[in-house]
């Protein structure tokens, strides 16, 4: 696999911008090379992928699992989105800030977010195909929620509140300073 890497502003998250060949016929990307992604430092063992069709203006996040921590691999297919990652490690030096990159289809490029980040993204497209490999099996008991709109994180969603599109768990998240987040 061919990809420039970045070192996010935030330690441990990796942005990989992959080599996208194109010529009249359309595009080629490789988008998984387990060989390539762990010199790149990336973990060994992924357990689950998971794809998401969103509408524009949908925000899903802030996501976690306090028990059984995923890092995540994310790409859009089609589509832009806003990522986002929010650092939810206590102790950390960068606890509660976040980084906030572009994905899209036509870039290409393919964020690494370790355990103990939340992530979330809104879509800014008229709809996105987002996928990502995860490091561990989804928890249903351990995921939890910070609100995408708390203040404290800061977050600068370039859409207006009204009229973003939610669900009844995301909008029910907690705050930072309440959330359950890792030592």
């Amino acid at each position: 696999m061919t990809a420039a890497v970045e070192q996010a502003t935030l330690p441990g998250v990796l942005v990989l911008n992959p080599k996208v060949f194109r010529d009249a016929r359309g595009a080629f990307q490789e988008t998984w090379n387990q060989r390539a992604m762990v010199e790149l430092g990336l973990p060994e063992r992924w357990v689950q992928d998971n794809f998401s069709v969103s509408k524009k203006h949908v925000l899903r996040g802030i996501h976690y699992q306090v028990t059984k921590p995923q890092g995540k691999l994310v790409r859009v297919v089609y589509g832009a989105v806003l990522d986002v990652a929010v650092d939810l490690r206590r102790g950390s030096p960068t606890f509660g800030d976040h980084m906030a990159l572009e994905l899209s289809g036509e870039n290409g490029r393919i964020v690494y977010i370790p355990p103990g980040f939340g992530h979330g993204f809104l879509v800014l497209s008229e709809e996105a195909g987002v996928t990502y490999k995860v490091t561990d099996y989804y928890s249903p008991s351990g995921e939890r929620t910070v609100r995408w709109d708390d203040t404290e994180l800061g977050i600068a969603w370039p859409v207006r509140g009204e009229d973003v599109i939610v669900s009844e768990k995301d909008d029910q998240g907690s705050s930072l300073r309440d959330a359950e987040v890792f030592p």
